[in-house]
Protein backbone atom coordinates (compact mmCIF):
# COMPACT_ATOMS: atom_id res chain seq x y z
CA UNK A 1 0.00 0.00 0.00
CA UNK A 2 1.35 3.39 -0.94
CA UNK A 3 0.33 6.41 1.11
CA UNK A 4 0.74 9.83 -0.46
CA UNK A 5 0.81 12.95 1.66
CA UNK A 6 -0.35 15.85 -0.49
CA UNK A 7 1.15 19.21 0.26
CA UNK A 8 -0.56 22.51 -0.48
CA UNK A 9 2.26 24.65 0.76
CA UNK A 10 2.73 27.83 -1.20
CA UNK A 11 5.73 30.14 -1.11
CA UNK A 12 5.06 33.16 1.02
CA UNK A 13 6.40 36.65 1.32
CA UNK A 14 7.67 38.27 4.48
CA UNK A 15 5.06 38.80 7.13
CA UNK A 16 2.63 36.27 5.70
CA UNK A 17 1.38 33.38 7.82
CA UNK A 18 2.62 29.99 6.73
CA UNK A 19 -0.16 27.64 5.68
CA UNK A 20 -0.51 24.46 7.74
CA UNK A 21 0.13 21.00 6.38
CA UNK A 22 -2.97 19.63 4.66
CA UNK A 23 -3.40 16.04 3.65
CA UNK A 24 -5.89 14.23 1.47
CA UNK A 25 -9.18 13.45 3.32
CA UNK A 26 -8.74 9.67 3.15
CA UNK A 27 -5.26 9.97 4.55
CA UNK A 28 -6.51 12.29 7.29
CA UNK A 29 -9.15 9.76 8.25
CA UNK A 30 -6.50 7.08 8.45
CA UNK A 31 -4.41 9.25 10.71
CA UNK A 32 -7.32 9.81 13.03
CA UNK A 33 -8.02 6.09 13.26
CA UNK A 34 -4.47 4.92 13.63
CA UNK A 35 -2.79 7.81 15.36
CA UNK A 36 -0.06 7.88 12.70
CA UNK A 37 0.66 4.21 13.39
CA UNK A 38 0.74 3.42 9.66
CA UNK A 39 3.73 5.71 9.22
CA UNK A 40 5.76 3.40 11.41
CA UNK A 41 4.39 0.13 10.06
CA UNK A 42 6.70 0.19 7.06
CA UNK A 43 9.48 2.46 8.24
CA UNK A 44 13.23 1.91 8.05
CA UNK A 45 15.48 4.11 10.17
CA UNK A 46 13.57 4.92 13.32
CA UNK A 47 14.57 8.61 13.32
CA UNK A 48 13.15 9.40 9.87
CA UNK A 49 10.42 11.93 9.08
CA UNK A 50 6.90 10.44 9.04
CA UNK A 51 6.22 12.29 5.78
CA UNK A 52 8.54 10.07 3.73
CA UNK A 53 7.89 6.80 1.88
CA UNK A 54 9.48 3.93 3.73
CA UNK A 55 11.62 0.94 2.94
CA UNK A 56 9.29 -2.04 3.15
CA UNK A 57 11.95 -4.64 3.87
CA UNK A 58 15.66 -4.97 4.53
CA UNK A 59 17.69 -1.87 3.70
CA UNK A 60 19.99 -2.50 0.74
CA UNK A 61 22.42 0.40 0.99
CA UNK A 62 23.83 2.68 3.63
CA UNK A 63 24.81 6.14 2.41
CA UNK A 64 27.56 7.74 4.50
CA UNK A 65 28.27 11.48 4.34
CA UNK A 66 32.03 11.62 4.88
CA UNK A 67 34.51 14.39 5.72
CA UNK A 68 37.49 14.69 3.41
CA UNK A 69 40.95 14.49 4.96
CA UNK A 70 44.05 16.18 3.57
CA UNK A 71 46.29 13.56 1.98
CA UNK A 72 43.55 10.88 1.84
CA UNK A 73 42.31 10.01 -1.64
CA UNK A 74 40.84 13.03 -3.40
CA UNK A 75 40.75 14.88 -0.02
CA UNK A 76 37.10 15.87 -0.59
CA UNK A 77 33.86 15.35 1.30
CA UNK A 78 31.84 12.58 -0.32
CA UNK A 79 28.79 10.33 -0.14
CA UNK A 80 30.02 6.76 0.26
CA UNK A 81 27.67 3.84 -0.51
CA UNK A 82 27.91 0.52 1.32
CA UNK A 83 26.18 -2.68 0.24
CA UNK A 84 24.28 -4.21 3.18
CA UNK A 85 22.21 -6.76 1.24
CA UNK A 86 22.50 -10.16 2.99
CA UNK A 87 24.00 -12.73 0.63
CA UNK A 88 25.44 -10.12 -1.71
CA UNK A 89 29.03 -10.83 -2.83
CA UNK A 90 29.87 -7.25 -1.79
CA UNK A 91 27.99 -7.33 1.53
CA UNK A 92 29.57 -4.97 4.05
CA UNK A 93 31.77 -3.33 1.42
CA UNK A 94 32.03 0.08 -0.22
CA UNK A 95 30.58 -0.07 -3.72
CA UNK A 96 30.54 3.61 -4.72
CA UNK A 97 31.61 7.10 -3.69
CA UNK A 98 30.69 10.51 -5.07
CA UNK A 99 32.77 13.53 -4.11
CA UNK A 100 31.51 17.10 -3.91
CA UNK A 101 34.90 18.79 -4.34
CA UNK A 102 36.67 20.37 -1.39
CA UNK A 103 36.28 20.02 2.36
CA UNK A 104 33.18 21.64 3.83
CA UNK A 105 32.90 19.96 7.27
CA UNK A 106 30.47 17.27 6.15
CA UNK A 107 27.93 16.61 8.88
CA UNK A 108 24.22 15.81 8.60
CA UNK A 109 21.81 15.04 5.78
CA UNK A 110 18.34 13.76 4.94
CA UNK A 111 15.93 12.75 2.19
CA UNK A 112 13.20 14.81 0.56
CA UNK A 113 9.61 13.73 1.25
CA UNK A 114 9.51 11.76 -2.02
CA UNK A 115 12.86 10.22 -1.07
CA UNK A 116 14.27 10.79 -4.52
CA UNK A 117 16.95 13.19 -3.31
CA UNK A 118 19.46 13.17 -0.48
CA UNK A 119 20.44 16.60 0.84
CA UNK A 120 23.72 16.95 2.75
CA UNK A 121 25.64 20.00 3.92
CA UNK A 122 28.91 21.41 5.19
CA UNK A 123 28.98 23.14 8.56
CA UNK A 124 31.97 25.28 7.56
CA UNK A 125 31.12 26.61 4.07
CA UNK A 126 27.32 26.27 4.49
CA UNK A 127 27.06 24.70 1.05
CA UNK A 128 24.20 22.26 0.46
CA UNK A 129 24.69 19.33 -1.89
CA UNK A 130 21.73 17.55 -3.46
CA UNK A 131 22.12 13.98 -4.69
CA UNK A 132 19.81 11.99 -6.93
CA UNK A 133 19.37 8.59 -5.24
CA UNK A 134 16.33 7.41 -7.21
CA UNK A 135 17.81 6.94 -10.68
CA UNK A 136 20.46 4.48 -9.48
CA UNK A 137 20.19 3.85 -5.72
CA UNK A 138 23.57 2.10 -5.62
CA UNK A 139 25.29 5.13 -7.18
CA UNK A 140 24.01 8.49 -5.85
CA UNK A 141 24.77 11.36 -8.21
CA UNK A 142 25.36 15.02 -7.31
CA UNK A 143 22.81 17.09 -9.25
CA UNK A 144 22.77 20.48 -7.55
CA UNK A 145 24.82 22.61 -5.15
CA UNK A 146 23.36 25.52 -3.20
CA UNK A 147 26.23 27.92 -2.49
CA UNK A 148 24.32 31.04 -1.44
CA UNK A 149 22.69 29.68 1.72
CA UNK A 150 24.40 32.18 4.03
CA UNK A 151 23.61 35.11 1.76
CA UNK A 152 19.95 34.11 1.40
CA UNK A 153 19.25 33.34 5.04
CA UNK A 154 21.77 35.24 7.16
CA UNK A 155 22.69 31.92 8.74
CA UNK A 156 25.62 29.52 8.64
CA UNK A 157 25.96 25.87 9.57
CA UNK A 158 22.90 24.21 8.00
CA UNK A 159 22.83 21.22 10.28
CA UNK A 160 20.08 18.79 9.36
CA UNK A 161 17.42 18.10 6.74
CA UNK A 162 13.98 16.97 7.85
CA UNK A 163 11.38 16.16 5.20
CA UNK A 164 8.10 18.05 5.22
CA UNK A 165 5.52 17.83 2.44
CA UNK A 166 7.13 19.46 -0.58
CA UNK A 167 9.92 21.07 1.39
CA UNK A 168 12.90 20.68 3.66
CA UNK A 169 13.15 21.88 7.24
CA UNK A 170 16.77 22.91 7.90
CA UNK A 171 17.85 23.62 11.50
CA UNK A 172 20.96 25.80 11.61
CA UNK A 173 23.75 26.13 14.16
CA UNK A 174 24.93 29.69 13.74
CA UNK A 175 24.45 33.10 12.14
CA UNK A 176 26.41 35.00 9.53
CA UNK A 177 26.78 38.19 11.58
CA UNK A 178 28.85 37.09 14.58
CA UNK A 179 29.07 33.29 14.00
CA UNK A 180 27.70 32.73 17.48
CA UNK A 181 24.92 30.40 18.62
CA UNK A 182 21.87 32.60 17.91
CA UNK A 183 20.19 30.97 14.94
CA UNK A 184 16.99 29.87 13.19
CA UNK A 185 15.08 27.15 11.40
CA UNK A 186 14.93 27.49 7.63
CA UNK A 187 12.60 26.02 5.02
CA UNK A 188 13.54 25.27 1.42
CA UNK A 189 11.41 23.90 -1.39
CA UNK A 190 12.42 20.53 -2.77
CA UNK A 191 13.74 22.27 -5.88
CA UNK A 192 16.14 24.35 -3.78
CA UNK A 193 14.34 27.68 -3.24
CA UNK A 194 14.48 29.47 0.11
CA UNK A 195 10.94 29.81 1.46
CA UNK A 196 11.02 30.91 5.09
CA UNK A 197 13.24 31.62 8.09
CA UNK A 198 11.99 31.15 11.66
CA UNK A 199 14.31 32.72 14.22
CA UNK A 200 14.68 30.99 17.56
CA UNK A 201 13.15 32.75 20.57
CA UNK A 202 15.51 34.74 22.79
CA UNK A 203 15.20 36.62 26.06
CA UNK A 204 15.14 39.84 24.05
CA UNK A 205 12.63 38.53 21.51
CA UNK A 206 10.67 35.57 22.91
CA UNK A 207 8.31 35.61 19.92
CA UNK A 208 5.36 34.83 22.18
CA UNK A 209 6.93 31.81 23.86
CA UNK A 210 6.73 31.04 27.55
CA UNK A 211 10.31 31.00 28.87
CA UNK A 212 11.01 28.51 31.65
CA UNK A 213 14.39 30.00 32.63
CA UNK A 214 16.33 31.40 29.69
CA UNK A 215 15.93 31.68 25.92
CA UNK A 216 19.39 31.57 24.34
CA UNK A 217 18.35 31.39 20.67
CA UNK A 218 20.57 28.37 19.95
CA UNK A 219 19.64 25.50 17.62
CA UNK A 220 20.64 21.99 16.57
CA UNK A 221 17.94 19.43 15.72
CA UNK A 222 14.21 19.75 14.99
CA UNK A 223 11.61 16.97 14.78
CA UNK A 224 7.83 16.90 14.40
CA UNK A 225 5.04 14.97 16.11
CA UNK A 226 2.26 15.65 13.57
CA UNK A 227 -0.71 14.22 15.46
CA UNK A 228 -0.08 16.64 18.35
CA UNK A 229 0.85 19.57 16.06
CA UNK A 230 4.14 20.06 17.89
CA UNK A 231 7.73 20.44 16.82
CA UNK A 232 10.67 20.18 19.20
CA UNK A 233 14.06 21.79 18.61
CA UNK A 234 17.30 21.45 20.54
CA UNK A 235 20.53 23.46 20.86
CA UNK A 236 24.30 23.24 20.50
CA UNK A 237 26.81 26.00 19.74
CA UNK A 238 27.92 28.39 17.01
CA UNK A 239 30.52 28.29 14.22
CA UNK A 240 33.13 30.04 16.38
CA UNK A 241 33.11 27.04 18.74
CA UNK A 242 32.48 24.01 16.54
CA UNK A 243 35.20 24.96 14.04
CA UNK A 244 37.76 25.32 16.82
CA UNK A 245 40.20 22.65 18.04
CA UNK A 246 38.46 20.84 20.87
CA UNK A 247 41.51 20.80 23.13
CA UNK A 248 41.79 24.58 22.94
CA UNK A 249 38.05 25.10 23.29
CA UNK A 250 37.65 23.22 26.57
CA UNK A 251 40.37 25.37 28.15
CA UNK A 252 38.57 28.59 27.25
CA UNK A 253 36.11 29.23 30.10
CA UNK A 254 34.22 31.97 28.23
CA UNK A 255 33.83 29.89 25.07
CA UNK A 256 32.51 26.94 27.10
CA UNK A 257 29.68 29.16 28.30
CA UNK A 258 28.55 29.53 24.69
CA UNK A 259 26.64 26.26 24.46
CA UNK A 260 22.91 25.75 24.26
CA UNK A 261 20.84 25.08 27.35
CA UNK A 262 17.36 25.10 25.87
CA UNK A 263 14.80 23.12 23.92
CA UNK A 264 11.86 24.81 22.23
CA UNK A 265 8.36 23.41 21.79
CA UNK A 266 6.67 24.87 18.70
CA UNK A 267 3.17 25.06 17.29
CA UNK A 268 4.12 23.16 14.16
CA UNK A 269 1.51 24.49 11.73
CA UNK A 270 2.01 28.11 12.76
CA UNK A 271 5.78 27.72 13.22
CA UNK A 272 5.23 29.58 16.48
CA UNK A 273 7.40 28.87 19.55
CA UNK A 274 5.21 27.95 22.51
CA UNK A 275 7.59 27.12 25.35
CA UNK A 276 11.34 27.28 25.98
CA UNK A 277 12.54 24.53 28.33
CA UNK A 278 15.71 24.81 30.39
CA UNK A 279 17.86 21.78 29.46
CA UNK A 280 21.47 22.66 30.36
CA UNK A 281 24.46 20.98 28.76
CA UNK A 282 23.78 21.11 24.99
CA UNK A 283 20.78 18.86 24.26
CA UNK A 284 21.45 17.35 20.83
CA UNK A 285 19.35 14.80 18.91
CA UNK A 286 15.55 14.76 19.32
CA UNK A 287 13.78 11.40 19.06
CA UNK A 288 10.00 11.31 19.29
CA UNK A 289 8.27 8.12 20.34
CA UNK A 290 6.24 6.43 17.60
CA UNK A 291 3.39 4.90 19.64
CA UNK A 292 -0.03 6.53 19.04
CA UNK A 293 -0.39 7.36 22.75
CA UNK A 294 3.27 7.98 23.55
CA UNK A 295 3.51 11.73 23.71
CA UNK A 296 7.18 12.09 24.57
CA UNK A 297 10.65 12.55 23.13
CA UNK A 298 14.16 11.82 24.38
CA UNK A 299 17.37 13.79 24.08
CA UNK A 300 20.84 13.54 25.61
CA UNK A 301 22.97 16.46 26.78
CA UNK A 302 26.52 16.28 25.47
CA UNK A 303 28.28 18.31 28.14
CA UNK A 304 26.48 16.90 31.21
CA UNK A 305 25.89 13.28 30.05
CA UNK A 306 22.21 13.35 30.99
CA UNK A 307 19.11 11.82 29.47
CA UNK A 308 16.12 14.14 29.28
CA UNK A 309 12.47 13.44 28.56
CA UNK A 310 10.12 16.02 27.05
CA UNK A 311 6.54 14.87 27.63
CA UNK A 312 2.90 15.88 27.81
CA UNK A 313 1.51 15.47 31.32
CA UNK A 314 -2.00 14.43 32.32
CA UNK A 315 -3.14 18.05 32.23
CA UNK A 316 -1.99 18.47 28.65
CA UNK A 317 1.02 20.56 29.63
CA UNK A 318 4.41 19.92 28.05
CA UNK A 319 7.36 19.54 30.39
CA UNK A 320 11.07 18.65 30.30
CA UNK A 321 12.64 16.43 32.96
CA UNK A 322 16.04 14.86 33.56
CA UNK A 323 15.52 11.09 33.76
CA UNK A 324 18.95 9.46 33.70
CA UNK A 325 22.71 9.57 33.36
CA UNK A 326 24.84 8.19 30.52
CA UNK A 327 28.00 6.41 31.66
CA UNK A 328 29.39 6.18 35.19
CA UNK A 329 27.87 8.67 37.62
CA UNK A 330 30.08 11.68 38.08
CA UNK A 331 31.85 11.18 34.77
CA UNK A 332 31.23 12.89 31.44
CA UNK A 333 31.29 10.63 28.39
CA UNK A 334 29.96 13.13 25.79
CA UNK A 335 26.79 11.39 24.53
CA UNK A 336 26.31 12.47 20.93
CA UNK A 337 23.67 10.42 19.11
CA UNK A 338 20.63 8.42 20.19
CA UNK A 339 18.23 5.99 18.53
CA UNK A 340 14.81 5.01 19.90
CA UNK A 341 13.44 1.64 18.80
CA UNK A 342 10.21 1.46 16.82
CA UNK A 343 8.33 -0.01 19.79
CA UNK A 344 9.57 2.85 22.03
CA UNK A 345 11.09 0.39 24.49
CA UNK A 346 14.84 0.58 23.80
CA UNK A 347 17.10 3.60 23.57
CA UNK A 348 20.62 3.33 22.13
CA UNK A 349 22.99 6.13 23.18
CA UNK A 350 26.44 6.66 21.63
CA UNK A 351 29.11 8.24 23.83
CA UNK A 352 31.99 9.78 21.93
CA UNK A 353 34.23 10.06 24.97
CA UNK A 354 34.56 6.37 25.82
CA UNK A 355 33.52 4.89 22.45
CA UNK A 356 30.60 2.97 23.96
CA UNK A 357 26.98 2.42 23.01
CA UNK A 358 24.79 2.42 26.11
CA UNK A 359 21.48 0.56 25.77
CA UNK A 360 18.57 1.57 28.00
CA UNK A 361 15.24 -0.10 28.61
CA UNK A 362 12.83 2.84 28.39
CA UNK A 363 9.60 0.88 28.71
CA UNK A 364 8.96 3.29 31.58
CA UNK A 365 10.27 6.46 29.92
CA UNK A 366 10.55 8.40 33.18
CA UNK A 367 12.82 5.69 34.58
CA UNK A 368 15.35 4.46 31.98
CA UNK A 369 17.27 1.35 33.01
CA UNK A 370 20.72 0.48 31.62
CA UNK A 371 20.62 -3.08 30.24
CA UNK A 372 23.73 -3.32 28.07
CA UNK A 373 26.85 -1.43 27.07
CA UNK A 374 29.29 -2.16 24.27
CA UNK A 375 32.61 -0.64 23.23
CA UNK A 376 32.23 0.17 19.54
CA UNK A 377 35.62 1.84 19.06
CA UNK A 378 38.01 4.34 20.56
CA UNK A 379 35.51 6.96 19.48
CA UNK A 380 31.94 6.56 18.25
CA UNK A 381 29.46 9.11 16.99
CA UNK A 382 26.35 8.32 14.94
CA UNK A 383 24.00 5.35 15.24
CA UNK A 384 21.32 4.26 12.76
CA UNK A 385 18.84 1.53 13.63
CA UNK A 386 16.64 -0.55 11.35
CA UNK A 387 12.91 -0.47 11.98
CA UNK A 388 12.78 -4.13 13.03
CA UNK A 389 15.44 -3.35 15.64
CA UNK A 390 17.73 -6.15 14.48
CA UNK A 391 20.50 -4.09 12.84
CA UNK A 392 22.46 -1.06 13.96
CA UNK A 393 25.20 0.83 12.18
CA UNK A 394 27.80 3.06 13.83
CA UNK A 395 30.19 5.71 12.52
CA UNK A 396 33.13 7.38 14.20
CA UNK A 397 33.58 11.07 13.34
CA UNK A 398 32.12 13.95 15.33
CA UNK A 399 33.81 17.04 13.87
CA UNK A 400 37.14 17.30 12.07
CA UNK A 401 38.70 19.35 14.89
CA UNK A 402 36.95 17.45 17.68
CA UNK A 403 37.91 13.90 16.68
CA UNK A 404 40.55 12.24 18.84
CA UNK A 405 44.21 12.28 17.89
CA UNK A 406 46.81 9.59 17.17
CA UNK A 407 45.77 5.94 17.49
CA UNK A 408 42.44 6.95 19.04
CA UNK A 409 41.45 8.64 15.78
CA UNK A 410 39.73 5.56 14.38
CA UNK A 411 37.52 6.17 11.34
CA UNK A 412 35.03 3.43 10.50
CA UNK A 413 31.54 2.24 9.79
CA UNK A 414 30.54 -0.87 11.73
CA UNK A 415 27.47 -3.05 11.41
CA UNK A 416 26.01 -4.84 14.44
CA UNK A 417 23.08 -7.13 15.14
CA UNK A 418 20.85 -6.76 18.20
CA UNK A 419 19.04 -9.77 19.68
CA UNK A 420 17.31 -7.88 22.46
CA UNK A 421 20.15 -8.54 24.89
CA UNK A 422 23.48 -7.91 23.21
CA UNK A 423 25.10 -6.05 20.32
CA UNK A 424 27.14 -8.42 18.13
CA UNK A 425 29.55 -7.25 15.38
CA UNK A 426 28.76 -8.26 11.79
CA UNK A 427 31.20 -6.27 9.65
CA UNK A 428 33.47 -3.24 9.73
CA UNK A 429 34.88 -0.89 7.10
CA UNK A 430 38.09 0.96 7.93
CA UNK A 431 37.64 4.37 6.28
CA UNK A 432 41.15 5.44 7.27
CA UNK A 433 42.82 2.43 5.62
CA UNK A 434 40.68 2.97 2.52
CA UNK A 435 41.57 6.69 2.51
CA UNK A 436 37.86 7.55 2.25
CA UNK A 437 37.71 10.13 5.04
CA UNK A 438 35.87 10.56 8.33
CA UNK A 439 32.40 8.94 8.22
CA UNK A 440 29.60 10.90 9.86
CA UNK A 441 25.85 10.66 9.13
CA UNK A 442 24.22 7.53 7.68
CA UNK A 443 21.01 7.11 5.70
CA UNK A 444 19.42 3.92 4.34
CA UNK A 445 18.60 3.24 0.70
CA UNK A 446 16.73 0.60 -1.30
CA UNK A 447 15.92 0.12 -4.98
CA UNK A 448 12.50 -1.19 -3.90
CA UNK A 449 11.41 2.40 -3.23
CA UNK A 450 11.50 3.25 -6.93
CA UNK A 451 10.06 0.13 -8.60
Amino acid sequence: MKVIVRSRFAPRGRGQRLAPVRVAPKVLAGLALLGLGWFGARADETCMSPYMPKITGQEEFVYVWTLGVEGWGDESDKVVTLDVRPGSPTYGQVIHSASVGGRHEAHHGGFTDDRRQLWVSGLDTSHIFIFDVATDPARPRLVKTIKNFAQKTGLVGPHGFYALPGRMLVPCLSNRKDRGGATALVEYSNDGRHLATHWMPTDRDPRGAEIESVADGYGYDARVLPRKNVMLSSSFTGWANYMREFGDLVQDAEAMKQFGQTMVLWDFHARQPRKVFHVPGAPLEVRWAWGPRNNFAFTATALTSKLWLVFEDRDGQWRAREVGHVGPEGQGVLPVDISLSADDRTLFVDAFGDGKCYVFDVSHPHHPRLVHEKVIGRQVNMVSQSWDGKRLYFTSSLLAKWDKKGEDNEQYLKGYSWDGRELSPQFAVDFAAARLGRPHIMRFGSASLYN
